[in-house]
């Protein structure tokens, strides 16, 4: 018997008060999943299964009576395992899995998710997502990777590569990690995925206080993972990359620092990972006179903390995640918020968005076997693939302004109609906050009580064109003019400039900026590209999720995939793997022809997702399955690969 399993369940029945208490508060679904999983019993399944309309918990209606039932067979099932010192019960088959998870979440959940679910919840016998070794390589002490950023992706490859005993440096301009959750820590700045899932699958929280978790809360989890896995002495902090440039003869890189201090020096490499990630230098509008302006202006991601808020005339310039985010939790103490809205978009409401998770909760994942497992799965479909079928136009469909087929526009009709109620029915703001294009065609957003903001007498919505920014204030093109004390930019980042500013030279002497230009980046699986070799880029083209999902996952898929060609690398003694132009150009096509039959592509919307020539350049087009499937195994095929001496 797995010990670890006999203490939590000896330690979930010791107090039987707390138990109940704890399975009082704790979500339903997970619960009946773990009664399931340790008694076989699939009837439960149909009893409770009318009452679960969908993946979130509140959308359950199952009966109070059925709840108390289903939790009292749980304390006594728990009572029995410890009492007779029963074996941990074998995992479900797959088709039991599958109707299982299909309950859980109130919808069918197709066959095939089945092996990347088992993985995401760690119901396998070992890590999938660790890469270990075939056979021990020779030259594993002299290999050196250095990793750009001390965010949650360089941090995760650090620790997957210290699993394997590759040494590495991670290089971070900031004097302390985190990356966009260091730098953005604007007021109000909070997570869109639930926290549950939002959270590496080797290093789960049991803590996190709220559903969607606050900035603060997300920087302490990876300043806390950062500790237990004893990275600090491996991250050099306050050094910049300038510029990287591979040396053909030798096979590395020579990355050239500017430290803070002003000084130089010049490190080597065999292989470079990039984990700068796409959000990190923001994009500053053009405005005429913006540098006359006597009071502070600020970008969200680089906030102003000593700027005086508090009875001060505030402007807010965009509408996007950070304003939606900042300008509610500022509105309260500003004597006035006024609001400079180009396009608006689209925000779904989340009755958890707010909510603190409850203790019983927090307990139950803590002590209870199997539910921190179920609720990551829980969580995970609820917020990836279930509607990507839906962001696809049909040709027949009558309405293509305003949506893509009829499950878009009942998705339409509930944001509006959502809208409609906070904004009290005041049918001319909503005329102003309603987009124009079809939901998802940009960054679908939480309602962070936006429209209750617009209704405050101290907040006004300015939908008119800017002319110009003046020394007191900013005056509209129709003469308008708005007397300000503080401009704060939300206008979020450049987004298609990837790895700018840094200069990243290939082995044929071209620069990365040469071949992608300012605004058209392209790579295989959004991670390897031609004439580069040993670069791999995280969070790379085409990678962003803007159907569901989570950044972490892919953030998991493509650090597994790097760190198995740096394993072909050692285990082969090879000196430089390169992808083939064919098989990059070739993912490239697909990528287009996905996206452009996608959403992002549609002719009424304008996004940071898409160049100037229309190319979708930020955003996957694929499910989370299609990627993690791409990415699970490494394929030697898809690469030139050079031995030592004919490098």
């Amino acid at each position: 018997m797995r010990q670890d399993f006999a203490k939590a369940v000896r330690a979930a029945v010791a107090d039987e008060a707390q138990l109940r208490a704890a399975l009082a508060e704790a979500d339903i679904a997970p619960l009946l999943m773990v009664l399931v999983q340790l008694t076989g019993d699939t009837a439960l399944l149909d009893q409770v299964a009318p009452h679960i309309q969908g993946p979130w918990s509140f959308l359950e209606t199952v009966p109070p009576e059925m709840k108390a039932a289903l939790r009292d067979r749980l304390v006594s099932v728990l009572r029995d395992y410890a009492r007779e010192g029963r074996a941990e019960p074998p995992r479900p088959d797959e088709a039991t899995l599958q109707r299982m998870m299909s309950a859980g979440v109130g919808q069918p959940v197709p066959a095939e998710y089945i092996p990347l679910l088992l993985e995401e919840m760690r119901f396998t016998p070992e890590d999938e997502r660790a890469v270990r070794w075939r056979r021990q390589p020779a030259g594993l002490a002299r290999f050196r990777v250095l990793i750009i950023g001390a965010g949650l992706t360089g941090l995760c490859t650090a620790i997957r590569l210290q699993e394997m005993g590759i040494p590495f440096t991670i290089l971070e301009k900031n004097a302390e990690l985190g990356g966009t959750w260091l730098e953005n820590s604007y007021p109000g700045c909070a997570v869109d995925t639930p926290n549950h899932f939002f959270s590496f699958s080797f290093n789960p929280n049991d803590k996190w206080s709220r559903h969607f978790s606050r900035r603060d809360e997300i920087l302490a989890y990876l300043r806390d993972m950062a500790a237990k896995y004893d990275l600090l002495p491996h991250i050099r902090f306050n050094v910049e990359v300038d510029r990287a440039s591979f040396d053909a003869r030798r096979a590395q890189w020579q990355v050239e620092l500017r430290r803070r201090d002003g000084g130089q020096e010049t490190l080597s490499c065999n292989a470079l990972v990039s984990a700068v990630g796409q959000l990190n230098r923001p994009a500053l509008p053009d405005i005429e006179g913006i540098d006359d302006f006597e009071g502070p202006v600020f970008h969200t991601a680089r906030w102003d903390h000593t700027a005086p808020l508090k009875g001060q005339r505030v402007a807010m310039l965009g509408t996007g995640a950070s304003a939606m985010q900042a300008a509610p939790s500022i509105a309260p103490e500003a004597a006035h918020l006024t609001v400079f809205q180009r396009s608006p978009h689209w925000a779904v409401n989340n009755p958890n968005y707010h909510k603190q998770v409850a203790p019983g909760s927090t307990w139950a994942l803590e002590h209870l076997p199997y539910y921190s497992q179920w609720l990551r799965f829980q969580l995970f479909w609820a917020s990836s693939d279930g509607f990507h079928a839906t962001l696809s136009p049909d040709p027949e469909w009558d309405q293509p302004a305003l949506s893509l087929n009829a499950a878009n526009h009942r998705m339409r009709d509930m944001l509006v109609a959502h809208m409609r109620s906070e904004l009290d029915g005041d049918e001319a703001m909503l005329a102003k906050v309603t987009p124009g294009y079809p939901p998802y065609g940009k960054r679908m957003l939480r309602d962070n009580h936006w429209y209750r903001m617009l209704k405050r007498p101290n907040v006004t919505l300015e939908t008119g064109r800017i002319a110009q920014v003046e020394r007191d204030g900013i005056r509209m093109q129709d003469g308008t003019f708005h007397p300000l004390d503080v401009i704060i930019l939300a206008t979020g980042f450049q987004a298609s400039k990837m790895l700018w500013p840094m200069e990243i030279v290939g082995s044929e002497g071209r620069s990365i900026r040469d071949l992608w230009g300012d605004d058209d980046p392209r790579a295989y699986m959004g991670m390897t590209v031609p004439g580069f070799p040993n670069l791999f880029i995280t969070y790379g083209p085409n990678t962003n999720l803007a159907h569901g999902g989570s950044i972490i996952f892919h953030t998991e898929c493509q650090v597994r995939y790097i760190c198995q060609a740096l394993r072909e690398m050692l285990e082969h003694d090879l000196a430089t793997l390169e992808v083939k132009r064919d098989v990059h150009d070739a993912y490239n096509v697909k990528v287009d022809d996905a996206c452009q039959r996608m959403v992002w592509a549609h002719p009424g919307v304008t996004s940071w997702y898409k160049n100037r020539h229309n190319r979708v350049t930020v955003t996957s087009p694929w499910r989370l399955l299609d990627y993690w499937r791409m990415t699970k195994e490494f394929q030697p095929d898809d690469f030139h690969a050079r031995q030592g001496a004919d490098a």
